[in-house]
């Protein structure tokens, strides 16, 4: 966490004894390739002459030591961002996930890859290995386009169950590649917290992950292709071809490319795909009449090596590049993060900022909109202390759903949200977006990326936006002392008018059950997997 908001724990030794002979047997039977190719190469650098970079050089040419920045909320934007940066393509695309889902987003995803490839443009597509069970092939077929190179992040072994080298090669294939990047003629750039799947574009009738994105311009999109360049000539980037251990044919291509547009055709709604095309977004990305927040930016990330070297090796964390920021605060500190365990430490940091008089507010997700309780299980212990310092707790809404978008193909907003985004604001001026969680996970086990960018009338901007829409999607947490002198959380929830609070004793829209094995993971000792 920033700074140190996490503790560290040991592996159980019955897990490490467990480990040992899962080891044994899946070092039998499955190993890497050795010697693999893995050609080294940048992102382009003669991107001037593009249209795209034409359109960049008009706004950027009275502000060279600026970048532009754009958030973009609305899921559908956000996909709306990348599909038309990704046709207006001319030289290179590279695209980096932790996440890249086998549904109809990340088909449509993965078909705009391959239009812009057929028209020549360089396609780098890196992925973490993580949710890649079974599509080993597919993305091998992908990565044998003349045009697309496709990489995996910290494979498993091929051959060998998953489920158990997650124990048996605990502490190195359990560090992922959480980092979220997209990138085109090293022109333009998207970050944010959002992977590519139905979930976190409004494409899925069951759930809706609330997120933000940030499309940048000007310098600072150089350093995200220098981010992008050094995961994807790292050592544990591994060439999709590699690990299927040999060029899939000719017809296993066509295959994998007749089913790819299938599926599109099959899964991906028409009144979606119509409002696609026709969003105000969409029109002026097209036409390059896109208006930016602009100021100095940074791109800030984890190397790639941190999850081959020891956790107390901080000089390869992006936390180490946050700390100044977290330790200069002098008016107020705003925490958006889905996934939010501050530890004993942590929690120490944020008392004593409230104890300054330092307005600290924290939005995390309320346990019945959490996709992972096993995180509330750990944040949960630290809201009392919290509180009782002055710290300002919100939690998200489950029902906090936005209305129809399109029309009456019966295809409406997602029965469930649930927040996604992680970003941090500084004293009101300083604004990161990024992949990382204010959680032991972000910041010791997996890598993340983001930007920092300074901007007083959008960090002022954001602040209004933000306590406008919290009664709205966020249950406010109060602390209440009885006449015993024991202490109580509750919850407060606007009613529809707005005005009278429904006050909740326990942990809204959870039952019993849910509570108490929420209750019971919290006492194992585990925060330092979450």
């Amino acid at each position: 966490m920033v700074p140190a908001l996490a503790d560290r724990g040991t592996t159980p030794r019955v897990l490490r004894t467990f480990a040992v002979f899962a080891a044994a047997l899946i070092s039998a039977c499955a190993s890497l390739p050795d010697n693999i190719e893995r050609p080294i190469s940048e992102a382009y650098s003669d991107t001037q002459d593009t249209q795209l970079g034409q359109a960049v050089l008009k706004q950027t040419r009275s502000r060279p030591n600026e970048s532009g920045f754009l958030l973009v909320s609305d899921g559908l934007d956000a996909f709306v961002a990348r599909t038309a940066l990704a046709q207006a393509a001319e030289r290179s695309i590279d695209a980096q996930y932790y996440l890249l889902n086998d549904d109809s987003i990340g088909a449509l995803f993965v078909d705009q890859l391959i239009d812009a490839a057929d028209r020549g443009v360089k396609v780098r597509l890196l992925v973490d290995d993580m949710d890649l069970g079974g599509r080993t092939l597919g993305a091998a077929a992908l990565d044998s386009h003349p045009n697309v190179e496709v990489r995996l992040f910290n494979p498993f072994h091929r051959g060998a169950s998953r489920s158990a080298q997650l124990v048996a090669r605990f502490g190195s294939v359990t560090r992922r590649m959480h980092n979220k990047s997209f990138t085109v003629d090293n022109q333009a750039a998207i970050l944010g917290g959002r992977n590519i799947g139905d979930e976190y574009f409004e494409a899925d009738a069951e759930v809706s992950f609330t997120d933000i994105d940030v499309l940048l311009i000007g310098p600072v999109v150089k350093e995200v292709s220098e981010s992008f360049d050094r995961y994807w000539n790292s050592e544990l980037a591994y060439p999709a071809i590699a690990l299927l251990g040999r060029a899939p044919s000719a017809n296993e291509y066509q295959q994998k490319y007749e089913q790819l547009k299938a599926k599109v055709e099959r899964e991906v709604d028409p009144a979606y795909r119509n409002a696609l095309r026709n969003t105000d977004l969409a029109d002026r990305i097209r036409t390059h009449d896109l208006t930016f927040d602009w100021g100095p930016a940074q791109v800030v990330y984890d190397a790639p090596e941190k999850v081959q070297v020891s956790r107390s090796a901080t000089h390869y964390h992006l936390s180490s590049q946050l700390r100044p920021l977290f330790e200069g605060i002098r008016r107020e500190l705003l925490i958006i993060s889905p996934y939010f365990v501050p530890g004993k430490r942590g929690t120490a940091f944020l008392t004593d900022l409230a104890d300054r008089g330092v307005k600290v507010g924290v939005v995390t997700n309320s346990l019945s909109a959490t996709d992972v309780p096993v995180v509330h299980a750990g944040y949960s212990r630290y809201r009392k202390a919290l509180l009782r310092a002055g710290v300002e707790l919100f939690e998200f809404k489950s029902d906090a759903k936005r209305p129809k978008r399109f029309g009456d193909s019966g295809f409406s907003g997602s029965s469930s949200a649930s927040l996604h985004t992680k970003a941090f604001l500084f004293d009101r001026h300083k604004f990161f977006i990024g992949s990382m969680n204010l959680d032991p996970r972000s910041s010791y086990e997996n890598t993340e990326v983001g930007v920092v960018f300074t901007s007083p009338v959008l960090g002022a901007q954001v602040s209004r936006d933000v306590e406008r829409a919290l009664p709205l999607v966020a249950y406010r947490l109060d602390l209440t002392t009885g006449v015993d002198g024991s202490e109580q959380i509750i919850w407060h929830e606007p009613t529809a008018t707005g005005q009278v609070m429904q006050v909740h004793s326990v942990d809204p829209e959870t039952s019993f059950w849910v509570r108490f094995w929420t209750g019971l993971v919290g006492l194992l000792p585990i925060e330092s997997q979450l």
